[in-house]
């Protein structure tokens, strides 16, 4: 069962992503979960604190899942295709967030910012050194391009959920891992 903080933060994430962070007001937030606007105080210093915790935790999220799947799986194919799934599925389940984290880094305040730039560079980090020891002769540069590129194409879900849920699974999975290949294949050229 979520907690009412958690309550608070997905129907924020719901409202953000709707209409963005300028267009949703503590009270519609409030009314969202059942309480008056102030009352939201209680849990969140203010609107900012909300899409601060929010983003953080979605690079949190991120990056723990990226290094458990690295620490357990030792073939650095299988490791690719566990990180692609991880992703997708994440972003799958969660589009609300991938619309508020798309739109609204530029909205967080400076510490916050700074904090969320900092676990994405690690969780990048992660998926580089993974197409690396997947393709030994691509360059860091191609494989940061890559991982970039391949994280663009599956946060697009929620602009495309034109497929049941499997068949948008089934789907990003297969072009990410396509992507890769050619990302590496491209460097032997």
């Amino acid at each position: 069962m979520a907690t009412r903080r958690e309550q608070i933060l997905a129907a924020a994430a719901e409202l953000f992503a709707r209409h963005g962070f300028h267009g949703v007001g503590i009270d519609e937030i409030g009314a969202a979960v059942g309480v008056s606007g102030p009352a939201l105080y209680r849990h969140f210093r203010s609107k900012d604190a909300m899409l601060g915790e929010m983003l953080t935790s979605i690079s949190e999220v991120l990056l723990a899942g990226g290094l458990e799947r690295r620490e357990r799986t030792e073939d650095p194919a299988k490791l690719l295709g566990e990180l692609i799934g991880f992703h997708v599925d994440f972003a799958l389940d969660n589009p609300a967030l991938i619309t508020v984290q798309e739109r609204n880094l530029g909205n967080l305040t400076d510490p916050d910012h700074r904090r969320v730039r900092a676990l994405q560079r690690r969780y990048v980090e992660v998926w580089v050194k993974a197409v690396r020891d997947n393709a030994k002769d691509i360059d860091e540069p191609t494989a940061r391009a890559a991982a970039h590129a391949v994280f663009g194409l599956i946060n697009s879900t929620p602009h495309s959920r034109h497929l049941g849920r499997d068949g948008m699974a089934t789907m990003l999975r297969e072009m990410a891992g396509a992507a890769l290949v050619g990302a590496a294949g491209e460097t032997r050229r």
